[in-house]
């Protein structure tokens, strides 16, 4: 997707084994905002904090990272003010996964509360923006056609939920916790329970897909996909706080999930 000429590297500096571009460690925010003259509205992105496009450990990222050193694109005003989502965008129930796919029961497993406050670079709340998730049910199973494993699916259960935040930036979605499931990347290879996020900000500049993962699961250390991003403070920022003051009485454990878009503290994206 389109980026800033100034976060990205120039060619020069893109290593042939063609890893994520190693850029200069300036992470100095340009004075003023984005100018016709071409200005950057955005501090470069520490590409020390997110994982590398090409991660032997996980196998398929050899298949699917550039082979070729990477060209900028020259920046556009478009870049700076889409995509924009209304409310118009959002039904009533897409929050609730537990209820937006029901057939004839509520779906299986254990229900939660994941909520939390998608933040720029500065820390001030990203209002009304676009957040997307999408999740296997509680047996590891996604509701996906390359997804055959020996695990059942769930006819009240879709797995895919969005919303928009609130004036504080603010997100909530009720779901089910998802299982753990087995992935083939290398022998005896399973997935930790996580849940799949996109999210746009208010332009493409802050695009973000990553993962929220869950605390205290035996299977992290084990992962490629979670231990794909370099810095062990970035990989702790992919993981929920069990939150009690979230949590429910007699009804569902509450989990929170902040997300920075760009930055410092920028919440590292999927590999």
């Amino acid at each position: 997707m389109p980026e800033n000429i100034g976060t990205r590297p120039p060619i020069a500096t893109v290593p042939a084994i063609m890893g994520k571009p190693t850029v200069p460690n300036d992470l100095t925010k340009p004075s003023g905002n984005a100018n016709p003259g071409g200005g950057n509205a955005f501090s470069p992105r520490d590409w020390t904090q997110h994982p590398p496009y090409d991660h032997g450990p996980y196998r398929s990222t050899a298949l699917r990272s550039p082979r070729q050193p990477l060209i900028p694109i020259k920046q556009a005003l478009s870049n700076l003010t889409a995509p924009a989502f209304g409310d118009g965008s959002i039904d009533a129930l897409d929050h609730d996964l537990t209820r937006n796919a029901v057939v004839n029961a509520a779906p299986l497993g254990e229900r939660i509360i994941v909520t939390g406050r998608v933040l720029d670079e500065d820390g001030r709340p990203v209002r009304r923006s676009l957040v997307e998730i999408w999740q296997a049910n509680a047996a590891g199973r996604y509701v996906h056609k390359v997804d055959q494993h020996d695990a059942p699916l769930d006819p009240n259960f879709f797995g895919a939920g969005r919303c928009l935040t609130d004036d504080d930036g603010r997100y909530r979605f009720v779901t089910i916790k998802p299982g753990a499931y087995p992935w083939r990347n290398h022998h005896n290879a399973w997935r930790p329970a996580h849940i799949h996020f996109s999210l746009f900000g208010h332009s493409f500049e802050s695009r973000l897909v990553t993962q929220m993962y869950f605390p205290g699961d035996p299977l992290l250390p084990l992962d490629p996909i979670y231990n794909c991003t370099p810095d062990e403070s970035a990989r702790q920022r992919m993981i929920s706080t069990f939150s009690i003051d979230r949590t429910e009485p007699e009804w569902a454990l509450g989990y929170e999930f902040d997300i920075v878009l760009r930055g410092r503290n920028a919440t590292p994206m999927e590999a």
